[in-house]
């Protein structure tokens, strides 16, 4: 498993006294949605299982969900810490304050935060690259769209969700250069009936494939009622649009969760910014659907090979913004450090950054 973002490392390894000891080593999950969201909570859940079911009763797993964003996520972070918790897997970008407060206020306790970037001695972060599985995504719904509209239901504008929907961009002019990318911002993570009113909004407005940066089934089902395709996200989709569903974009945490309680329990665990993506099996391309043609199948599955062995990035040069200026040059390929801050459109997406 890679770990990137070395100059970020700090040379001291965090040291937790139970992970000598005879007694099980105490590991919390804190999630901002519920583990039955079928998406990115639940998917988080299935990582924490794993830890159980590879460890044993040599750790003691807890998990809270429904916690939201800011000082009620500080809160149960602290109340974890303070209850004698070793680790404490925070998985929302929005707890990044709260987690770094109680890092600093807890020096004994490992934790590490999903999709930030605010670091100390004791408090990694760790992101799963989905613009790999994004790209694929786009690049096949180039090839299904028969109204050129794809629509996108956006969580907040922060990096991350950026960085992927520039990627679906990018695949999608890969294979598609006339289709359009349609965005509605939702400002929320989770809230099924607010996904579902965007993706029927997107539907009446001639969108006829569907992608996702929020966490529940409901823009699938929408699609599957009205007869369009959709992607599913973070977790496989399919079984709630058995015929809309063209593939889902998978984060896999379990590789990720097992490997940082192994370096707690041996005394090696270290901050650092890890990005795991295709080729560390933290992201993958599932559920291609067999009415694809073999083609586009083949031509989608090819292009996660050469992101398994790191011959091709989405984010080569050159890439230009939305109003035509140059962002990354020709042949650059964009470090993990650029696509951490981008704060910006590709080319081809016409709406404005909100």
């Amino acid at each position: 498993m890679k770990r990137m973002g070395s100059a970020a490392a700090l040379a001291a390894a965090v040291s937790v006294s139970a992970a000598a000891a005879a007694e099980p080593l105490k590991v919390g999950f804190v999630y901002l949605g519920p583990i039955s969201d079928h998406g990115w909570t639940y998917q988080h859940e299935q990582g924490r299982l794993a830890v159980e079911a590879h460890f044993g009763a040599a750790v003691e797993t807890t998990y809270v969900e429904n916690v939201a964003d800011g000082a009620d996520s500080e809160r149960v972070i602290r109340n974890l810490a303070a209850g004698g918790y070793d680790i404490v897997f925070a998985t929302s970008f929005g707890y990044m304050n709260g987690a770094l407060a109680v890092a600093e206020a807890y020096p004994g306790v490992v934790i590490e935060h999903a999709t930030g970037y605010k670091r100390a001695a004791n408090m990694g972060t760790y992101m799963a690259a989905s613009h790999e599985g994004r790209y694929v995504a786009g690049f096949v719904a180039g090839h299904v769209t028969e109204t050129g509209l794809v629509g996108y239901i956006a969580s907040f504008p922060i990096p991350e969700v950026i960085r992927d929907i520039n990627a679906v961009m990018l695949g999608l002019q890969a294979s598609n250069p006339d289709a359009r990318l349609q965005v509605i911002w939702l400002n929320t993570w989770f809230d099924p009936g607010k996904e579902r009113e965007a993706a029927d909004a997107l539907i009446a407005q001639g969108v006829d494939v569907l992608m996702q940066h929020t966490d529940s089934a409901a823009p699938m089902q929408a699609a599957e009622e009205a007869g369009v395709h959709a992607i599913g996200y973070a977790s496989d989709m399919s079984q709630f649009g058995p015929h809309a569903h063209l593939l889902s974009v998978i984060n896999n945490w379990a590789p990720f969760y097992v490997d940082v309680v192994q370096d707690v329990m041996d005394g090696t665990w270290q901050s650092q910014d890890f990005w795991g993506g295709i080729s560390d099996d933290v992201v993958a391309v599932r559920g291609l659907n067999e009415a694809l043609p073999a083609d586009v199948r083949a031509e989608a599955e090819a292009i996660v090979a050469s992101m398994a062995d790191d011959s091709f990035h989405p984010f080569t040069g050159p890439l230009y913004d939305q109003r035509g200026a140059e962002r990354v040059a020709a042949g650059h390929v964009m470090s993990d450090a650029e696509l951490a801050a981008m704060d910006w459109f590709v080319r081809g997406i016409e709406q404005p950054l909100p």
